[in-house]
């Protein structure tokens, strides 16, 4: 269950800190709705994995899109596209 407190009572503002948790972030209110959230800096690796893993599977998907509207290009194309590009960085 999420803990949720009035931003009041960040006067008292240590005993807020005291109620989060990792995984469990204080969320605070402001004229009774949600205006805040403070969590543990550590939820920020995980806030970071979801928001790369997000970010990947919706490129994945375009290129899925891609490929079935514009049809798929073969191995060997492939191949040859990533050998001529090392030729060109190596030079």
């Amino acid at each position: 269950m999420p803990v949720i407190a009035p931003i009041s009572e960040l006067r008292n503002y240590g005993q807020v800190l005291d109620k989060v948790e990792a995984g469990k972030p204080v969320y605070l209110t402001k004229n009774g709705h949600g205006e805040y959230s403070i969590h543990k800096i550590e939820d920020d690796e995980i806030f970071d994995k979801a928001r790369a893993m997000v970010k990947l599977m919706s490129e994945l998907n375009a290129g899925f899109a891609s490929g079935d509207e514009n049809g798929w290009i073969s191995d060997a194309e492939v191949d040859k596209h990533f050998k001529d590009r090392r030729r060109k960085v190596i030079g």
